[in-house]
């Protein structure tokens, strides 16, 4: 992990940390540094260009900042990772799968259909497919993710569930076109 001090060319400093909280609905969050100091401001247009509309508690994140009057200002996501001490498989329905099974079920690209984080549920269109795949709010939060909105790419492991296909991974599809 980088240090406050480390540098990119602009001189903008890298801080890590934790996601202390994101709301969608207002558009912003904070980061608790890994060096401490002041809270830092995340605001949703910096995750979307990143290729996410939202980000879980809890997990650890990696950004450029910028010094303002009004406190400190994530400007880049460089990474993100889902929170520490998630269990993968939390679902009955991934019960029979282990942990290197899923990470071996390729990335499939899909479009968010719609997603209810207060139901705890969405669907998602698989490209190339015409049957709605289920997302599963824990498993977006296992994911990093804590919300998604129509019509975002995302990439996603899909299983065959109990009651049609499911979403065992997901991600933005920014996030596996820069791997």
């Amino acid at each position: 992990m980088a240090s406050m001090s480390d540098q990119r060319e602009d001189a903008t400093p890298v801080v890590q940390g934790v996601v202390k909280w994101f709301d969608p609905a207002k558009g912003f969050g904070f980061i608790l540094s890994d060096a401490g100091g002041p809270d830092i401001l995340i605001h949703a247009n910096v995750l979307r260009n990143y290729g996410q509309s939202s980000v879980a508690d809890g997990s650890e994140i990696e950004v450029h900042v910028q010094h303002t009057d009004r406190g400190v200002q994530a400007t880049e996501v460089i990474t993100i990772r889902a929170p520490e001490g998630t269990v993968k498989a939390p679902l009955e329905d991934f019960q029979h799968f282990n942990e290197a099974e899923l990470k071996d079920i390729p990335w499939q690209p899909a479009r968010v259909k719609w997603f209810d984080k207060a139901k705890g549920f969405g669907f998602a269109n698989a490209f190339g497919s015409a049957e709605d795949v289920f997302v599963h709010v824990e498993v977006l939060r296992l994911s990093g993710l804590a919300d998604l909105q129509p019509g975002e790419a995302i990439a996603m492991r899909v299983v065959d569930g109990r009651r049609g296909k499911m979403a065992a991974e997901v991600v933005a599809w920014d996030v596996i076109s820069r791997s």
